[in-house]
């Protein structure tokens, strides 16, 4: 395994601590002000446009999508230490580089399967940052942690597709920029287990889409970035010219979208452990109880010794996974995947637990950004399929070898 990164990549991330250093942990107050002055707006404040305006600038922007010619050409390897960056301040940093979910893994597949009108329409406008996306696969009534539970069908009529199902969980699908959703549906319900559904771009205005509501993470709105919707299609009518990639042919593009979407997950999961331990090493040494500082207390640094141990693991299997990917492509990586996204969060919801523990009280409100990252690491242990099913996928390797 080699994680030496090139030059560029060296110097992208030099520029990326830069960036979040100079602009962006000093702009989260300001984030926090105008997000409590605007409580019934679903798009982020004012602050998140100037900081998009000094991200581009400074080059920092889309460097998420590897794919010619529409990204930075980075490698996972290369942008890993990147993310883990964007992770330390996640409801700014990831926006403000244009690399937040779910855009980014609508603009991986518009860029690997979408026909060029695809492109033109939805990508362009994607990775300029003009439009947001949503991408609806989950449903509130079936497992959808087994895709092959999913309900809602997509039946071709003539020239045309129509769309009938609810989904929920369609994340920044409250947005008013969101401009269109990915709809993963059943098109083929007798066929081959991994060949019936697809996958199928749907405007957010088209007659029929109907957005019920928003769900709250733990009682968070997550206002400022589209938050979560139910939505129902009831009888959605689009062209299908609007099927992205072939017929029946949904499963094998969820895949190649989750892949680069959970590790993406995890490294920036790592940059929210990192400011957690950051925060609690902080806190401990400025804080006495009876009569020494509280880093002082061995039980604290057990937390914080324990706290970089398994941080340094996680990032070592994140790098190790980035670099298989690079190397030997999403499937051969597929059991370093699935362990990945079962590691680190984890690892990031342990470190802020008990940096939470060491903050006491003002761990769990809105006075330190504990609480909402602990929401944020919590989610992401169900989120892009749940610790059981990526555990289960690592034992059915493990154990094929002995088959």
């Amino acid at each position: 395994m080699d994680f030496a990164f090139s030059d560029r990549g060296r110097e992208l991330v030099q520029r990326a601590d830069d960036f979040m250093r100079e602009c962006v942990y000093p702009a989260e107050a300001t984030f926090a002000a105008q997000v409590a002055e605007r409580p019934d707006e679903w798009d982020s404040p004012p602050v998140v446009a100037d900081l998009k305006k000094e991200a581009r600038a400074r080059g920092l922007w889309n460097l998420f999508l590897p794919h010619a010619p529409w990204g930075a050409g980075l490698t996972n390897l290369e942008y890993a230490p990147i993310a883990e960056l964007t992770g330390r301040s996640p409801y700014l940093a990831p926006e403000a580089m244009n690399c937040a979910a779910p855009d980014t893994g609508n603009m991986e597949l518009l860029a690997m399967f979408g026909a060029a009108e695809q492109q033109d329409r939805w990508l362009r406008p994607l990775l300029e940052g003009e439009i947001r996306s949503c991408f609806s696969m989950t449903e509130p009534d079936v497992a959808s942690s087994d895709a092959n539970n999913i309900a809602t069908r997509i039946e071709r009529d003539g020239d045309d597709y129509v769309v009938t199902g609810r989904k929920w969980w369609s994340s920044g699908a409250m947005n008013p920029r969101c401009r269109v959703s990915i709809v993963m549906a059943l098109s083929d319900p007798d066929g081959p287990r991994h060949r019936r559904h697809s996958m199928i771009l749907v405007p957010m205005d088209a007659p029929g889409v109907r957005v019920v509501r928003s769900t709250s993470v733990f009682g968070y709105s997550d206002r400022t970035h589209g938050g979560h919707a139910e939505i129902v299609f009831d009888q959605v009518r689009v062209s299908a010219a609007n099927l992205l990639g072939g017929e029946h042919e949904g499963f094998a593009l969820a895949q190649a979208r989750l892949g680069p979407g959970r590790i993406h997950h995890c490294m920036r999961l790592i940059g929210m452990a990192e400011r957690a331990l950051d925060l609690m090493c902080q806190r401990t040494l400025a804080r006495q109880t009876f009569g020494r500082a509280i880093a002082e207390q061995g039980v604290v640094q057990e937390w914080i010794a324990e706290s970089r141990i398994r941080i340094e693991q996680a990032r070592l299997l994140t790098l190790k996974t980035a670099w298989l990917m690079d190397t030997v492509g999403n499937k051969g990586a597929a059991m370093e995947i699935a362990a990945i996204k079962v590691v680190a969060p984890e690892t990031a919801r342990w470190v802020i637990d008990r940096a939470i523990q060491a903050y006491g009280a003002a761990g769990v409100c809105q006075d330190s950004p504990l609480a909402n990252l602990y929401a944020h690491a919590r989610t992401l242990q169900i989120a892009d399929g749940p610790d059981e099913v990526h555990r289960r996928s690592v034992a059915r390797q493990e154990l094929a070898r002995w088959r």
